[in-house]
């Protein structure tokens, strides 16, 4: 047995689930999000509880009946709470804005660099004096932020050397010395 699988999801007040001929429809105060889940796996919603269930112990249908019951489980914290990811840019001359969904980052390239996010993620900037500037990601959806900050981190990788680079808040980087060490 799936021991993500067998897990039952409870869904919070305020939140509605319908499921039809596959597709499991999550409503709530964040959004709206919907899955399509393999005809193999069946999906039931009674008195607030989503259960899941697959038909045979096969090695596929133990692989899908965890991957859906997580992906739908994100979906229910996703509508009811939301999902926040902050990240931040290290290095001299590191800046950050954005003019609604258009981030404008200056990352020490020769050109700026322009992101157009989707409607459904909300980006606020903060740049203070003597800190580093902060780039905050909101949405309903997991997957979709979770994408977004790995493009976003993709324009300049947190390096070892001196910890430039663009990372998550509280992320450690691992160090290495450098080539003055060895002797």
């Amino acid at each position: 047995m799936s021991r993500i699988g067998k897990l039952p999801i409870h869904v919070p007040a305020g939140v509605t689930v319908t499921i039809k001929d596959n597709v499991v429809t999550v409503k709530g105060p964040k959004g709206e999000l919907m899955q399509t889940v393999n005809p193999d796996i069946h999906v039931a919603y009674e008195d607030g509880v989503i259960t899941l269930t697959r038909p045979t112990d096969d090695k596929n249908h133990r692989a899908l009946h965890g991957l859906y019951r997580a992906l739908i489980h994100n979906m229910v914290v996703g509508v009811s709470e939301g999902y926040k990811k902050e990240l931040e840019l290290v290095g001299v001359g590191y800046r950050v804005s954005n003019t609604g969904q258009l981030l404008d980052l200056s990352l020490g390239y020769t050109h700026n660099i322009y992101l157009q996010l989707p409607k459904e993620v909300k980006v606020e900037t903060k740049s203070e004096r003597n800190k580093n500037p902060l780039i905050i990601l909101e949405s309903a959806d997991k997957q979709l932020i979770g994408q977004i900050c790995a493009k976003i981190r993709s324009f300049r990788m947190p390096e070892p050397y001196k910890g430039k680079g663009i990372k998550f808040v509280g992320e450690e980087i691992r160090r290495k010395s450098g080539k003055s060490a060895g002797k």
